[in-house]
């Protein structure tokens, strides 16, 4: 349990700072790759200007054209220059005809003012950042200077700070989690310490309650044999002071094995335990409550072909043990688990839980064989044990709680004297994971319900 919940503190500490990370990472990113963008652009508009200073204009004398640029004797002193810093300048007439370019080969790209940088495309891996300035005289145009600027500046440097930033937060994230997992052991060690006191004072104090109780009991039971004793009243109230203490002798007990099992410490006696021979004796010992009840226990045994014959593999046969009920358990605990589901299916059954027809506890002991290694033809043996009862149900809602302890489906029944102290299904979880097996409630509210335990037929195996 601890450490499940430490598992989950460590992965929701690791999982709030990797997205925190995350975010920051992609703010680095965005700054950085914005303020690239921004330098290039200031770079670009630089050098528009400066083209522009050192631009030739002429005058001329044709109609409705007052001046133009000597683009052959303005740009040639600055070709070699612009090439050196990665920078290329084309002259554009003002119809949008290409005049002069330091590019080797013209861009087929559309020509349209943009004084604020833009990102062109020429192929999957090329692209340009670009500056287009109008050059004009008042309304006169005298033609359109782009200047272009290779992407990879901007680019290479983007793509180093995202190897480099993914790093980075990797190695964090690993770090966080390193150090999530140890503060999260630091802060669950005093629940764990208070939960284990909480337990081993239980386990004391349900074990030194045990003699004082047994004490009462008897001598509640000596008083009651007393011949002397004539006063009815009396022995009216020693009888339920004796009923009173039974129960809270059962308590304590549970709460003693829930203890014992809370803290590892269960003792175990592990035999062969023919489970049908088990639940015999289990029937016989409820079959006087259920027939003053009216309803019907039976027990049926369901014997698969599998136990008559043998089963044929690839490579050969592999015959079943004649023992096909029989598993490695503790007698009493499986006692114990088999006594509280079938008491408490005859508790809750009552005799019109059903109109058409008889009220009936039925236990159906069944033997199951799966492969748990298809290539090492390892078969696993399991057995089955359903409860069904045609009693009044449990709600949808109630299910997932019924294992939770003291807790009740219906609270109205806690003053119920046949109630018991809502620890029976927690021991009955209790046992059953003692014995590596499964444990399942299907109900119908109004129809019945049927608790389903799987047990291995081994003490080594496992269900998974």
């Amino acid at each position: 349990m601890f450490q499940a919940t430490r598992q989950r503190l460590a992965l929701w500490y690791t999982t709030v700072t990797a997205v925190l990370l995350l975010l920051f990472a992609t703010g680095v990113y965005l700054y950085v790759r914005s303020t690239l963008i921004e330098r290039v652009d200031d770079t670009l508009k630089h050098v528009v200007e400066v083209v522009e200073r050192s631009l030739i204009i002429q005058p001329v004398e044709a109609s409705g054209i007052p001046y133009r640029v000597n683009y052959e004797a303005s740009f040639p002193n600055n070709a070699q220059a612009v090439e050196d810093d990665h920078i290329d300048l084309e002259w554009f007439s003002p119809t949008g005809k290409l005049l002069w370019s330091t590019l080797s080969e013209p861009l087929d790209i559309p020509l349209h003012a943009n004084q604020t940088g833009e990102t062109v495309y020429l192929s999957a891996d090329q692209l340009l950042r670009q500056v287009t300035d109008r050059v004009q005289i008042g309304r006169h145009v005298l033609g359109y200077l782009r200047v272009s600027h290779p992407w990879f500046e901007v680019t290479k440097p983007s793509r180093q700070l995202i190897i480099d930033l993914t790093l980075g937060t990797v190695l964090m994230v690993i770090s966080t989690a390193a150090i999530g997992w140890w503060l999260s052991g630091l802060a669950i060690k005093p629940v764990r310490e208070s939960y284990q006191s909480l337990k081993q004072f239980t386990a004391d104090a349900s074990h030194e309650l045990r003699n004082p109780i047994a004490t009462i009991q008897t001598n509640v039971q000596v008083a009651l044999g007393d011949p002397d004793l004539e006063s009815p009243l009396q022995r009216q109230q020693l009888k339920v002071v004796e009923r009173l203490t039974q129960r809270l002798g059962r308590l304590v007990n549970d709460l003693l094995f829930l203890a014992r099992a809370d803290s590892g410490i269960m003792q175990s006696e592990w035999q062969s335990v023919p489970l049908d021979a088990l639940l015999i004796e289990v029937i016989e010992e409820q079959q006087l409550v259920a027939v003053q009840k009216g309803v019907a226990l039976s027990l049926h045994l369901v014997e698969t072909p599998s136990q008559k014959t043998t089963i044929q593999e690839s490579s050969g046969f592999l015959a079943l043990t004649e023992d096909a009920f029989t598993l490695q358990g503790d007698w009493n605990q499986l006692a114990r688990l088999f006594t509280n589901l079938v008491s408490n299916a005859v508790q809750y059954t009552p005799v019109s839980g059903k109109t058409t027809a008889q009220a009936s506890v039925q236990v159906e002991l069944q033997q199951l064989e799966r492969l748990s290694n298809m290539r090492g033809r390892n078969i696993q043996s399991l057995l089955r044990v359903q409860v069904r009862d045609t009693g009044t149900g449990i709600p949808e809602s109630a299910l997932p709680h019924i294992f939770d302890r003291f807790y009740r489906v219906d609270p109205a029944r806690k003053h119920d004297a046949t109630a018991g102290s809502g620890l029976g299904l927690a021991i009955a979880r209790a046992i059953v994971e003692n014995h590596h097996g499964r444990i399942q409630v299907e109900s119908v509210l109004n129809q019945g319900t049927t608790v389903v335990v799987t047990l291995p037929a081994s003490k080594s195996e496992k269900l998974t």
